[in-house]
């Protein structure tokens, strides 16, 4: 992965190849005490008493916390956590101990196509995070590969790795949801992205580098919210969280958390050329394909029928300037889809799906995600130089 492309954005997953760990017995050796006679030891407990009495509530809750984490490392069924959000030091610490056993590792082998004609097998290593007991994993899109990953596995706290395959992948909105067929699995509370602010606290979890590194825990804050970013093939991504989070390759598909402990986020880009400039996409877009998902096993995004090019780019190709500024030239209408029952037709330019301008092919599909069967809504479109609005009734393809 080249790091210092032309935009300056990469995708935060590792292509490198890596090595699984070796696992290492540890033996602790206890070292003999000296005996100490009642005076010695009256003093001890005098002192212990008054640190204690002036640290109170601290040592109590770093206890608390030490004993929750030697039960959890080897307890799925782990006790909840109960998060004090008085400082960010402690907070921090809690929020750790809730989730990181939630917080799974990805490697996966693909083959990539070597010019001319051979190819090869690339390792990669991403993060994900726990959304359902039964065993459903919420990563990226470019973890998985878009899903044509040849081998996928999944790491988990304890130690076990079991094979994973992708139920669902987008490179659009850059998300996948993974299977492992495991169960009683600990799940990560999903928080409310709509309700986020700048300068909260937001803390990451993934596996930054390789597995090395794994459930490395980074804290900053939120710095900028609807951010919208460049890829290096060109891709653009809206709407995300921008975080001083310290987010490496490998962190992608790893979960962002408020002080709760809630994912509120799931890392996936970061600026080559600066520090703490990290990006996750809302957790708020990818709720009801989740839920979805582990109904049905499936997910199934509304269609409008349409064959359709950006606008720039259909000027670009024919050399022509039409007076929209932006939008998507509708190329082709599918009989008896929704958007023919909507009245639109070959040669409109769809400016706004809602209230939510379209540049692109991508940014209609994504806004699709906003509705289900059923839906109504409105697309505003140059027809003739005119604006009009025009209401669609969504569907799901059959």
């Amino acid at each position: 992965m080249d790091d210092n492309n032309d935009r300056g954005f990469i995708l935060v997953n590792s292509e490198e190849p890596y090595k699984e760990k070796e696992t290492k017995k540890v033996y602790k050796v206890k070292k003999q005490k000296k005996k100490r006679g009642f005076r010695g030891s009256l003093l001890s407990y005098i002192a212990l008493a008054l640190v204690c009495s002036v640290l109170g509530g601290f040592v109590s809750y770093n206890l608390a916390a030490k004993i929750f984490t030697e039960t959890a490392s080897s307890n799925y069924n782990a006790q909840e956590v109960v998060i004090n959000t008085s400082d960010d030091i402690s907070t921090v610490q809690a929020v750790a101990s809730k989730a990181v056993n939630t917080v799974v590792g990805i490697t996966t082998v693909q083959t990539q196509l070597v010019w001319p004609f051979s190819s090869q097998d690339i390792n990669g290593i991403g993060s994900g995070v726990i959304v359902h007991s039964d065993g459903y994993i919420l990563t990226n899109s470019h973890v998985v590969a878009g899903g044509n990953a040849k081998e996928l596995k999944v790491l988990f706290e304890n130690g076990d790795q079991v094979e994973g395959r992708v139920l669902w992948s987008d490179d659009t909105l850059d998300m996948a949801i993974v299977k492992v067929d495991v169960k009683n699995l600990p799940v990560a509370e999903l928080g409310n992205s709509d309700e986020l602010n700048v300068g909260e606290l937001a803390i990451a979890i993934g596996n930054p580098l390789g597995l090395e590194f794994e459930r490395t825990v980074t804290a900053g804050i939120i710095s900028g919210l609807n951010r919208a970013v460049s890829l290096e093939d060109g891709a653009v991504m809206e709407n995300l969280i921008q975080t001083d989070a310290s987010i490496n390759p490998g962190n992608s598909g790893g979960p962002l958390l408020n002080n709760k402990g809630q994912v509120i986020g799931i890392n996936t880009a970061k600026i080559a050329s600066g520090e703490g400039l990290g990006f996750a996409i809302p957790i708020n877009q990818v709720k009801p394909i989740v839920n979805q998902i582990v109904e049905t096993g499936a997910y199934k995004i509304v269609y409008m029928g349409i064959k359709g090019l950006g606008l720039k780019e259909y000027e670009s190709l024919l050399g022509v300037d039409l007076s929209p500024e932006n939008g998507v030239m509708v190329l082709e209408v599918e009989a008896d889809s929704p958007a023919a029952k909507a009245g639109l037709e070959s040669g409109d330019v769809i400016t706004k799906i809602g209230d939510k301008e379209v540049n692109n092919m991508d940014e209609l599909k994504s806004e699709l995600y906003n509705y289900n069967q059923g839906d109504t809504g409105e697309i505003t479109i140059i027809r003739n130089t005119e604006e009009e609005t025009l209401e669609i009734e969504y569907t799901i393809v059959k």
